[in-house]
C-alpha cells in the first residue's frame, strides 16, 4: 500500500467513524426521551395509587388511571426505539462489540431478565386489571412495573459506567483479536462510577416525571378543568421535584469529584481548564475560545479547586498536562455541561416559586407562573440530553476509557454512503414517531381522566372505595 492509499483509507475510516458516531448519538438522543418519562411516571404511579389505598379517596384512583395511559404510550415507543441500539452494535460497531461482548452480554442479559420481563409481565395487570383483580394485587403490579423500569436503568448504567471506569476484567487474545473478559462480575457491576452515575440518572428521571405531572396540572388549572385532581397532582409533582432537585445537587457534586479522580481530561473540558494553575476558577456562564485556548466567562475564583478538593488553592489538572490527541471536544463538552446546570437552576426556581405561591394559596392566580410550569416539562429532557452528551463527548477519544479508542471500535465493512443513508432513514422515521407521540399525548391530556369528564366534580367523590373496586 502506497502513501496515497494510506491517506485515502484513513479518510474513509474517519468518514465512517464520524457518521457512525452521529448515527448512534441520534438514536440514543431520541430513545432517551422516553425511558426517563417511564421511570419518573412509574415512581409517581406508585405514590398516587398508594395514596388511593391509604385515603380511599376516589380522586387518586382517577389520577392513577390517567397517568397509567401516559405511561403505556411512553413505554411502547421507548421499547421500539431502544431495539435500534442493539442492531447498531453489530452493524456500525462490530469491532467494539467483539471486544466487549463478554462484559456487555452479561449486563444486557440481566437487563432483559430482571427488568424488561418484570416490567412487561405485570404491565397487562396494570393496564387492564382495575376491575379484574383486587386493589392490593393491582398495586403490587404497579410496584413491579415501576421496579422493572428502574432495573432497566440499573443495567444500562452498569454497562455505560464500565466504559467510563472499566474494572473486573482482563484482556485475552482470541482468533478475532484481543477482547475483554470478566474476571470479577460484581467488581464489573460496581465499578468506580456505577453507583454515582446510577443515582444521578435516576434522580434526573424522577425530575422528568415530577415536572411532567406539574406541567399537566398547571395546564388544567389554567383551563379550570379537573381542578380537584389538578391541585393534589400539582402538590405531588412539586414535592417530588423539590426533593429530587436537592438530592441532584448532592449527586452532582459527588459525580464531579469522581470525574476529577478518574477522568481528569473530562473535568478539564467541562470547565475549559486549559492551563494548570493554583486556585482554579469555576465558570458560571461563558463560552470557549478554541483558537486562543481560553474561556471567556464569569468566573468564581478558586471555585473548581474548592468543589473538587475542598481547598481554594489546590491546582486542577489542565489540558496542558494531557496529550493533545487525548483531548475531547472542549466547546461541546463545556457548553452542554453548563446548559445542564442551567436547566437545574430553572427547575429549582420554578419549584421555589411554585411552593411560595402554593402556601400563600395564590398559585392559581399566577397565570404567568402556571404557563412557565406547563413548558417546564422540557427542562429535565434538555438537562438529561446535555448531561449524556457532555459525559460521552468528554470521554473521547476513548470508547472505553484508556483501553480502546473510538476509532478502533468502528466497523470496517460498511461505507460512508450506507451510514449516511441510514441516518436519513432514521431522521424521517423519528420525526414521524415523535409527531405521532405528541399527537396521542396531546389528545390524552386534553381528554383528561374519563370519570372527570363524565360526572360533575361534586358527584365523583361520593363514590366509596368499596364500590370502586
Amino acid at each position: 500500500m502506497n502513501k496515497t492509499d494510506g491517506v485515502n483509507l484513513r479518510k474513509y475510516c474517519m468518514d465512517v467513524l464520524t457518521l457512525s458516531r452521529i448515527q448512534f448519538g441520534l438514536n440514543i438522543c431520541f430513545h432517551y426521551l422516553y425511558p426517563p418519562i417511564s421511570i419518573g411516571i412509574g415512581l409517581m404511579l406508585v405514590i398516587m395509587e398508594g395514596m388511593y389505598l391509604k385515603t380511599k379517596d376516589f380522586k387518586y384512583k382517577e389520577m392513577t388511571s390517567f397517568w397509567i395511559k401516559i405511561f403505556a404510550l411512553t413505554f411502547a415507543i421507548g421499547v421500539a426505539t431502544g431495539l435500534v441500539q442493539t442492531f447498531a452494535f453489530g452493524t456500525n460497531w462490530a469491532k467494539y462489540s467483539r471486544f466487549v461482548g463478554d462484559v456487555f452480554g452479561s449486563a444486557l442479559a440481566a437487563e432483559g431478565v430482571f427488568a424488561f420481563f418484570l416490567e412487561a409481565g405485570f404491565l397487562g395487570i396494570l393496564l387492564f386489571g382495575w376491575d379484574r383483580v383486587g386493589p392490593k394485587l393491582h398495586y403490587f403490579s404497579t410496584i413491579c412495573v415501576a421496579l422493572g423500569a428502574h432495573f432497566s436503568a440499573v443495567w444500562i448504567i452498569v454497562a455505560n459506567s464500565w466504559m467510563q471506569t472499566p474494572a473486573g476484567y482482563h484482556i485475552v487474545d482470541s482468533p478475532s483479536g484481543p477482547r475483554a473478559e470478566i474476571t470479577q462480575f460484581w467488581e464489573m457491576v460496581f465499578n468506580p462510577s456505577t453507583v454515582d452515575r446510577l443515582f444521578h440518572t435516576l434522580l434526573g428521571c424522577w425530575l422528568t416525571g415530577a415536572f411532567f405531572v406539574v406541567s399537566v396540572a398547571a395546564y388544567y388549572l389554567i383551563k379550570q378543568r379537573h381542578q380537584l385532581i389538578a391541585r393534589p397532582m400539582m402538590h405531588l409533582g412539586l414535592s417530588i421535584g423539590m426533593i429530587s432537585l436537592i438530592l441532584q445537587l448532592i449527586s452532582g457534586d459527588s459525580s464531579a469529584k469522581l470525574v476529577a479522580k478518574y477522568q481528569p481530561a473530562k473535568l478539564a473540558a467541562l470547565e475549559g481548564v486549559y492551563k494548570t494553575v493554583p486556585s482554579t476558577p469555576i465558570s458560571v456562564i461563558g463560552y470557549v475560545d478554541s483558537k486562543n485556548e481560553t474561556v471567556h466567562s464569569i468566573k468564581i475564583p478558586g471555585g473548581l479547586s474548592w468543589l473538587t478538593t475542598g481547598s481554594f488553592n489546590a491546582p486542577i489538572k489542565g489540558l496542558d498536562q494531557i496529550p493533545r490527541d487525548e483531548w475531547p471536544n472542549i466547546p461541546v463538552t463545556f457548553q452542554t455541561f453548563h446548559l445542564m446546570v442551567m436547566m437545574w437552576g430553572l427547575m429549582f426556581l420554578i419549584a421555589i416559586l411554585g411552593f411560595w405561591f402554593w402556601f400563600r394559596n395564590t398559585l392559581e392566580d399566577q397565570t404567568w407562573l402556571l404557563w412557565c410550569m406547563v413548558f417546564s416539562a422540557v427542562l429535565p429532557h434538555i438537562g438529561q440530553q446535555c448531561g449524556w452528551i457532555c459525559a460521552e463527548v468528554g470521554r473521547q477519544p476513548w470508547i472505553i476509557w484508556k483501553v480502546l479508542r473510538t476509532s478502533e471500535g468502528v466497523s470496517t465493512s460498511i461505507s460512508s454512503g450506507q451510514v449516511f443513508g441510514s441516518i436519513t432513514m432514521f431522521v424521517v422515521i423519528y420525526i414521524l414517531l415523535f409527531a405521532l407521540f405528541i399527537f396521542l399525548l396531546d389528545r390524552k391530556i386534553k381528554h383528561g381522566p374519563e370519570e372527570i369528564r363524565s360526572k360533575p366534580d361534586d358527584l365523583i367523590y361520593r363514590d366509596t372505595f368499596e364500590s370502586s373496586t
